[in-house]
């Protein structure tokens, strides 16, 4: 009975858990007429005006993330037509928060005294929560006011699997030290 314990202690002990906890609220999103009030080429620094009684927000499972903003709470022709700046203020809407759990096992096998064996399993978005970039902020894009990419597209560089928002990944080493 020893033995058995003693190999079942050798294969199944040892092994080591390591997780890595994202979250984050959701960003700043400022909203822009998408127009250029004073001719300079700049259709990105004029906010619009901000219609009172309107919701902000429209929820639906229809929407990417549940959620989109509403047309119709923004008016952009006014502060044009004024030359001035909207009553909506900068960052004054939300996009989307973000919430990721990575996790990693691993295990070190001893295999004489001076030759061990590293085994290492990771997984990225473990979860595979969608995570999704914020919704287009330009009056006059056909898009506005929804999300058009996950979050890992939009952040540039590596592929998507090795970015925070990216799907569900899993990876698998063995490191033969001597």
């Amino acid at each position: 009975m020893p033995t058995t314990n003693r190999f079942a202690r050798a294969t199944l002990g040892g092994f080591a858990f390591d997780s890595v906890v994202r979250l984050r609220t959701a960003t700043p999103v400022t909203i822009v007429t998408g127009r250029d009030p004073l001719g300079l080429g700049l259709t990105n620094v004029a906010r619009p005006d901000l219609v009172a009684g309107v919701p902000l927000y429209l929820e639906s499972s229809a929407f990417p993330g549940g959620r989109r903003f509403n047309p119709a709470a923004f008016d952009g022709a006014t502060p044009l037509a004024q030359a001035r700046q909207g009553t909506l203020g900068r960052g004054t809407l939300r996009g989307f928060g973000m919430s990721q759990v990575d996790l990693s096992l691993r295990r070190r096998f001893r295999l004489s005294e001076r030759l061990n064996l590293d085994f290492r399993a990771d997984a990225f978005n473990l979860f595979n929560t969608p995570i999704f970039a914020n919704p287009v902020g330009t009056l006059t894009n056909t898009n506005f006011g929804r999300s058009t990419n996950i979050l890992s597209n939009g952040l540039g560089g590596q592929n998507p699997l090795f970015q925070v928002g990216g799907p569900r990944s899993l990876q698998m080493a063995l490191k033969l030290q001597f």
